[in-house]
């Protein structure tokens, strides 16, 4: 049974940053090694990260929930688009850190700590007081969350809870006291592209193409064996010969070899006890071959000379056959170094009947075409 992670690795942590809001296991709970921390060169990216003791195990803002931040006098409301469970950080929609345009890359998305970020809750109608004789719709944000306990949903493969405001800003008085439920974001449905004229309509893929073998599944006899492939063979490329496999023979039938992967977990698991088997049988033919010529030996020291001989064939064929592959390698590489070394010739050739002048003679003529 294999271990369990004990450590991040690089690959994780520069890869922390998700838009995805399940939490699937607790391995952002894990320490992050010293030597990931440190930056060797100014191309190195740079990791940031918390104490485990200090990280959220349990996250209730989650990439598509709407926030505002605490300190932020206009109540901006902002849209998660990600977070990262290893630095504590939410990364919010529509802003981004500026300094960054002149670097040739698109500007990072702004982030702030966990602890900064209120949940929205939508807008409620708060009655009358004193300084507000009319009846005011606010916005409302979750002061103080709860949670149920958390489960592991087997069909899912993550764990799940429900969140809930036990303490809202500014508070509601006919919901005070009470748990107001927050509902997860929904994932946004994936847009579809238009069809164009490559894509398959749907009226050809609902056509039936393929008709099965004609038998009936529940007859009590015999299924009947298809022809032979040479029959198939010879109706196909013979239009005269009269057709005797109906309309829609089963094709697939004649081509099992060609579809078949032949490197299977079963059939390389057959080709592999074929193999043992023939080792067997060439061992047992020289031992029998062996105790058939003792030759004045005891039958314990001809069974050794025999898996030795049998040894030293099984090497011999190993050899010869690091060899033949040895072999085909250089030939490969000699073909190409061959054909490169004609291409240059050629190309010399051609440069140097371009660059050709020849000196005028009494003996010469132009041909009348090039005139």
């Amino acid at each position: 049974m294999p271990t369990a992670p004990t450590s991040h690795t690089r690959r994780q942590l520069l890869n922390a940053t998700t838009t995805r809001p399940w939490t699937k296991n607790f391995r952002h709970m894990l320490p992050v090694p010293k030597k990931f921390m440190k930056r060797f060169s100014i191309r190195d990216p740079g990791i940031k990260s918390v104490r485990p003791k200090d990280r959220i195990k349990y996250w209730n803002i989650v990439p598509g929930d709407q926030i505002r931040l605490l300190g932020d006098k206009k109540n901006t409301l902002h849209e998660v688009l990600s977070i990262n469970r290893i630095s504590n950080r939410v990364f919010v929609k529509g802003q981004t850190n500026t300094g960054a345009e002149d670097t040739g890359k698109a500007p990072p998305s702004k982030n702030y700590h966990y602890s900064r970020c209120q949940l929205f809750l939508g807008n409620y109608e708060l009655p009358s007081t004193r300084k507000s004789p009319q009846p005011q719709i606010v916005p409302v944000f979750a002061k103080r969350l709860g949670t149920s306990s958390p489960f592991w949903h087997r069909f899912f493969g993550r764990y799940d809870w429900q969140r809930f405001a036990t303490k809202t800003v500014p508070t509601i008085p006919h919901l005070e006291g009470t748990r107001i439920p927050i509902p997860w974001p929904k994932p946004e449905p994936r847009s579809k592209p238009e069809p164009t004229s490559y894509d398959t309509t749907k009226e050809e893929v609902m056509k039936v193409t393929y008709k099965p073998p004609a038998f009936h599944p529940l007859s009590k006899g015999l299924i009947p064996r298809p022809p032979p492939e040479a029959q198939y063979l010879r109706t196909l490329y013979n239009p005269h010969v009269p057709n005797t496999l109906g309309d829609s023979p089963p094709v697939e039938v004649y081509l099992f070899r060609e579809l078949a992967n032949p490197h299977s977990r079963a059939k390389k698991h057959a080709r592999w006890l074929q193999w043992q088997m023939e080792k067997k049988a060439r061992y047992e033919a020289l031992l029998n071959e062996e105790l058939a010529n003792l030759n004045g030996r005891s039958p314990r020291e001809a069974k050794a000379e025999a898996a030795f001989k049998w040894r030293q064939q099984l090497e011999e064929e190993k050899e010869a056959l690091r060899k033949q592959r040895w072999k085909k390698i250089n030939d490969e590489a000699a073909l190409v170094k061959r054909s490169e070394r004609r291409a240059r010739k050629e190309a010399k050739q051609r440069q140097r009947l371009t660059a050709l002048s020849l000196k005028e003679e009494p003996n010469q003529c132009i041909p009348k075409d090039m005139v």
